[in-house]
């Protein structure tokens, strides 16, 4: 194991992604603390999430704790790794342990592999951490085309770290930096949430495609089709075209839209397939962002005035109730548009 000097930190959340990364990082530096809001004594005792990462051992440098308190250490260096609809809350119960400590929030390093929207007000998760927490030493986010067992069994794989400034990103990316893991750093802190939202509806799309029975064209053209839908709204709210054309964009969206391994669309072939939607939700006994996403991202498409045709199906399949058939129907039936909005 290289070590990074006296450098620690702590992981907040041991789904499979939070425990993937804490894994990860351990590899780096001197402490991880991993914390879980249950099934603390299991992963202490086997040493292993084998709910979510069978057969992956922890570390002697990595620990679970129960306690938000007991992460907190002068260091002050956080990844958040929770589902979107408790990222807020989570900030904020961080900032108060962080005080409570005698500590200044605006000395942390916080960053997050949480991918999706605020479900309060649509807003980007950086929105989030500058209103509950504040100003920080750095703040940013970790996103890519990566599935948290492989990362964890230490199978090749591609990151982007964005924060604000392009050298701190730079600097923090050794922190998640192995000889199998390549990372990329990015000052386009807006365009690499995005990617990694919007993903997750044009998922759930694919899915449903194939659930229905269609082949490998239909999914090619949903894929390339949700990249434009994602370039249009991601470059209107700020994002640099570059970074949808790269790992965070185009590559996680084509990672999450043809392996089973993405909950996403493992959602959408079931939804696709008929199944009752609470039943695929509890096969998969996982969150699955995209549900929420897809709401988040139709109205926030709605209210910019950005048209988003696939989303705006999904949207209507999850929450409208209308038949996954009639949506592609609806999709195949649009005028027809030249593909180059420029011509």
């Amino acid at each position: 194991m290289s070590t990074l000097n006296d450098s620690r930190i702590s992981v907040i959340g041991a789904g499979s992604w939070g425990t993937a990364l804490a894994v990860l990082l351990s590899h780096n530096m001197k402490a991880v603390d991993l914390w879980s809001r249950s099934a603390t004594e299991q992963l202490r005792r086997d040493r292993s999430n084998e709910r979510h990462l069978p057969g992956i051992t922890f570390s002697e440098n990595l620990k679970v704790h129960t306690e938000l308190e007991d992460l907190v250490n002068e260091q002050l260096n956080f990844l958040v790794v929770v589902p979107s609809h408790a990222f807020r809350e989570t900030i904020r119960k961080l900032k108060s342990a962080v005080e409570s400590k005698g500590l200044k929030p605006s000395d942390s390093t916080l960053l997050w592999g949480t991918k999706g929207f605020d479900p309060q007000n649509g807003a980007l998760l950086s929105e989030v951490v500058t209103e509950e927490f504040g100003d920080t030493r750095t703040h940013g986010t970790v996103s890519g085309p990566s599935f948290a067992r492989e990362t964890a069994a230490g199978m090749p794989t591609a990151l982007t770290l964005a924060c604000s400034t392009a050298s701190r990103a730079k600097e923090l990316s050794h922190w998640f930096r192995t000889p199998s893991t390549r990372v990329y750093f990015s000052d386009d802190l807006i365009g690499v949430q995005l990617g990694g939202a919007i993903k997750n509806v044009m998922a759930i799309a694919t899915g449903i495609s194939d659930g229905l029975g269609f082949g490998a064209n239909a999914r090619a053209a949903l894929i390339t089709r949700g990249l434009a839908e994602m370039i249009r709204l991601g470059v209107t709210m700020g994002g640099q075209l570059e970074t949808f054309n790269g790992l965070s964009g185009v590559g996680d969206l084509i990672l999450t839209c043809t392996d089973n391994q993405s909950r996403n669309r493992r959602f959408g072939l079931g939804i696709g397939a008929g199944k009752p939607r609470q039943q695929i939700i509890d096969e998969i006994g996982q969150e699955i962002e995209g549900i929420q996403t897809t709401r988040e991202l139709f109205h926030k498409g709605q209210s910019m005035g950005i048209e988003m045709p696939i989303t705006e199906q999904v949207y209507r399949v999850l929450y409208e109730g209308l038949a996954p058939g009639v949506a592609v129907k609806s999709l195949l039936g649009r005028q027809p548009k030249a593909e180059n909005r420029s011509l």
